[in-house]
């Protein structure tokens, strides 16, 4: 299913979706695949394209995972319970849906149809800022892309990485067979969504955020 959405839809009305995801539906592969086509296309540091993609659509392997993913959970939970925001600002009015939608996605990950679990070559281990910024580059824009072709596709998708807490990324490994040399760029529920209208989200006014020429 296609969407027809133009560039701008697609770039502003793609949500981290945790609660209008459709356990029930079942995602083709060949839906995925054309998504990663178009992802594949993404620039990537001198063209090396060093990127592996897990698809994890076994029930007991998403059940693994999502037994990582929840208690590292808990101090994500306690995190947003104390955000805090400055008097007007747009964000301090989400706290308790963003909340409530994490902790849905959180009880119920096992439950998605597939699991993205996207991996780039190179170490966890820390790295020269030029360094991190090529790896990490080489990998977020195809994954971004795939998330906005999964919109267009009626798919929603969400971008967690509270999985690789705690050690938690070598035993997604071990549940995965990721051989030693990857990095994993987070957890990844897709699935239909209930309904496909979504809409630009509130975000800070440019003038907060904007600089020219200097800080």
């Amino acid at each position: 299913m296609r969407l027809n959405l133009t560039a701008d839809d697609v770039l502003t009305t793609t949500r981290a979706v945790r609660k209008r995801l459709d356990f029930d539906r079942p995602v083709e592969r060949a839906v995925l695949e054309e998504g990663l086509q178009i992802a594949l296309q993404a620039p990537t540091g001198s063209n090396r394209q060093g990127w592996q993609w897990i698809f994890v659509t076994d029930p007991d392997l998403k059940a693994a995972l999502a037994d990582i993913y929840r208690p590292n959970f808990e101090a994500y939970r306690r995190m947003v319970a104390n955000a805090s925001y400055p008097d007007g600002d747009a964000r301090a009015a989400r706290v308790s849906k963003v909340y409530d939608s994490a902790s849905y996605l959180a009880e119920h990950f096992h439950r998605v149809p597939v699991i993205l679990v996207p991996c780039v070559e190179g170490t966890r281990d820390p790295l020269p800022g030029a360094a991190s910024a090529s790896m990490w580059g080489s990998l977020l824009p195809a994954v971004w892309s795939f998330m906005l072709a999964a919109r267009e596709r009626g798919l929603g998708t969400a971008w967690t990485t509270l999985h690789l807490l705690n050690n938690g990324d070598n035993e997604a490994a071990h549940v995965l067979g990721i051989p030693p040399g990857w990095v994993q760029a987070g957890m990844f529920p897709i699935a239909y969504t209930v309904g496909t209208d979504f809409k630009p989200a509130a975000r800070r006014p440019i003038d907060d955020l904007v600089h020219w020429d200097r800080w």
